[in-house]
Order: structure tokens, then sequence, then C-alpha cells
């Protein structure tokens, strides 16, 4: 097994991350458990944000590292929330919450008809702190925005992005479904695919199961 620190604590991330990639050959250890503190997330892509994490994990480390960065990005409202997806109404306090940030959504989509949005997940893998090649993939999610939310299943702006082709939202939507069409499984597929070049490796199970639903 090929170990590789994750870039983050979140350990929803890890269990996610963890399942696909050991298929691969490739055991996620967080950072957390190696006392590396987060990193700063101060520019305006997901791609610099990520490649930012990652080359502070493999820094602090020696270890090759995975990051990733995420968000929704909104047609009418210029790519917001973007980058700033988490704390979008973030409070002075610095506390956040899923239920203001999408209050925030929908006051600031209030009059517009564009109502078209993208779930948005890049993925950075580096080899080492100064990789000058870094594997970079994206993966988006093409939606619209609701005003009123529908379903419990999901997290973050779920209950109110809506998939015209299926007639609900990502909140509606079986865990077992959104881990085949979300922005990051398929941002993961096409690590997996990246990776497997890199080492020589089988197709792995996650990419087997996804095949003929979505590339």
């Amino acid at each position: 097994m090929k170990r590789v620190v994750l870039a983050s604590g979140n350990p929803g991330k890890l269990r996610e991350f963890s399942a696909s990639l050991a298929a691969a050959g490739i055991d996620m250890v967080p950072q957390s458990a190696l006392g590396v503190s987060e990193a700063d997330e101060p520019f305006g892509t997901f791609v610099e944000n990520a490649l930012a994490k990652a080359r502070h994990a493999s820094r602090a480390t020696g270890l090759p590292a995975l990051a990733d960065d995420s968000g929704l990005c909104v047609h009418a409202l210029g790519g917001a929330p973007g980058v700033h997806s988490a704390r979008y109404a973030q409070a002075s306090d610095g506390t956040r919450s899923d239920a203001a940030n999408n209050a925030r959504l929908v006051a600031e989509m209030a009059g517009q008809a564009d109502r078209r949005g993208s779930y948005v997940a890049v993925l950075v893998y580096v080899r080492s702190a100064d990789d000058p090649r870094p594997i970079v993939v994206e993966g988006s999610w093409d939606g619209e925005i609701l005003d009123a939310p529908r379903g419990a299943n999901g997290f973050g702006y779920d209950p109110h992005f809506y998939l015209p082709d299926l007639g609900m939202t990502a909140a509606e939507l079986p865990l077992e479904q959104k881990n085949i069409l979300s922005h990051r499984a398929r941002a993961l597929r096409g690590l997996l695919r990246a990776l497997r070049s890199e080492f020589d490796l089988e197709q792995a199970p996650v990419e087997r199961a996804a095949n003929g639903a979505v590339r």
C-alpha cells in the first residue's frame, strides 16, 4: 500500500476517499493524525486552494498528498458562492451553518431568471511538496437553484440543487445514486484513472461500478 496524506481532517472525506483509493493500493492518512495544521485557503479558485493544501500537507509530512476544494457556482451570481461556499453567510464570530448559507443564496437569487448552477470539485495529488506536475482533476454536476428546499438526504446546498433530468434535488437522491453522480464522485473517478496510469494499476471497482452510469 502506498501511503498518502489527505490534506483534510474531515472524517466524511476520509471515508469517501479511503474506500475508493484503497482499491488502487493507496492508504489514506488524515493530516490531523500526523499533527499537520489546516492550510490557509486565500485564493479565488478551487485549483489554487487545493494545490496550496496539498503542498502544505506534503511539506509537513514528506509524503505524497491529496487535497480537494469544492463548492457551488451559480451563473447569475458570477460564479458565487464559489470558493466561499462553506462560509457564504459566515457570522462575525465565525459561526457557519447550512441554513444561513442557503438563506443567503435564496435571497441573492431573488428575481433571477437564470437559475443554472454547478457543483464543482477539484482534486490535486502531489508526489512531493514541490512537485512540478501535480495531478489535477475536476468534476462538475449541473443543476438549477430552487427557492424552496426539497429533500432531507443531503447537506450544504443539496436541498436547493435541482436536477431537471431526474426531477428531484440532490437532497432527494438516495445516497448510493448521489455517490455515483456527484461532482466529487466524478472528480474521484478522474483521479483514479490518472493514478491507475501513474502506478500501472488495474481498473478500480468504483470505476467499474460507475461504468455506464456517468462518465
